[in-house]
């Protein structure tokens, strides 16, 4: 009989949890409201809180004037935060607050004169967020090997907050080789998120217990691709899904003991389902 193990730190963050919390709350009490992109990167919360209430919008210009808009967990650029002052609508703000720390890191790095290097995907909301926060002084990318303004006296290294912290640091540790003869200072400043750094971690030690991992979480988020990437890089044979109906029977086939984890974004809900079916399918 297969066994399941769960990681011992898994699914919803604190920041995701505050952010879905505020939704929900915002809606029981004053009703309808829009919200500027997906609240998180997870299909089941989206649907959640759409049925709710939470409509999805991509553009203010979708917003109507007597309507709320929430800001995301990933945050927005400071550009969002004067149209919506603009406009006069009542803002949700959601931001996660490890990401606000990141945005205010890079406007201050700004002020102190530094060119800002972010280690993240150019097109993650929340990286976007982040650059607009440097004022045209910022790039982001995943190799050091980037073009800086002339005249650059300083370099400053940061990370999209749902990054490894050890791919940050052998990222951090690359820029360093390659604008130590370039520019006169390079200041690295870690602002990984410790949550998602816990999750990556158990799932490391989740590995060495099970013979199969079932990493749970949309494939929009990229906190759970990466947990799923730090899993399979263990050697043990591990499937990202988003539901209790992508599980394969034949993917247990000679195993004992079978892992379960789940992406900072990913609602318990989702995980207990993925549980309860892996112990239907062994008639437990």
């Amino acid at each position: 009989m297969m066994q399941v193990i769960k990681a011992d730190v898994l699914g919803f963050c604190f920041g995701v949890r505050r952010a879905v919390t505020m939704i929900e709350t915002e809606l029981e009490k004053n009703g309808p409201l829009c919200t500027l992109g997906a609240i998180v990167h997870n299909t089941h919360v989206v649907e959640s809180l759409s049925e709710k209430g939470g409509r999805l919008v991509r553009d203010l210009d979708e917003v109507l004037p007597a309507e709320a808009v929430a800001i995301t967990a990933h945050g927005a650029g400071e550009e969002v935060y004067a149209a919506i002052r603009e406009r006069e609508l009542r803002l949700i703000d959601t931001t996660c607050p490890i990401v606000r720390r990141a945005q205010q890191t890079a406007a201050n790095l700004v002020k102190e004169g530094f060119f800002v290097i972010v280690y993240g995907e150019a097109e993650h909301p929340e990286v976007k967020g982040i650059l607009s926060w440097t004022a045209g002084r910022g790039i982001a990318t995943q190799t050091p090997e980037v073009e800086i303004p002339d005249g650059t006296n300083g370099v400053a290294v940061i990370a999209q907050t749902t990054k490894n912290p050890q791919q940050f640091a052998q990222f951090a540790e690359r820029a360093t080789r390659e604008f130590a003869r370039r520019v006169p200072e390079i200041r690295i400043v870690n602002t990984t998120c410790p949550e998602t750094g816990r999750r990556y971690q158990a799932g490391s030690e989740l590995a060495k217990k099970v013979d199969v991992i079932l990493v749970v979480g949309s494939r929009s988020s990229a906190n759970t691709r990466k947990l799923a990437e730090t899993c399979s890089a263990t050697g043990v044979s591990t499937h990202h899904i988003e539901s209790s109906d992508e599980i394969e029977e034949d993917w247990f086939t000679g195993c004992s003991r079978c892992g379960v984890t789940a992406g900072a974004s990913t609602p318990d809900k989702v995980i207990e389902d993925v549980v309860r079916r892996l112990n239907e399918e062994k008639g437990e």
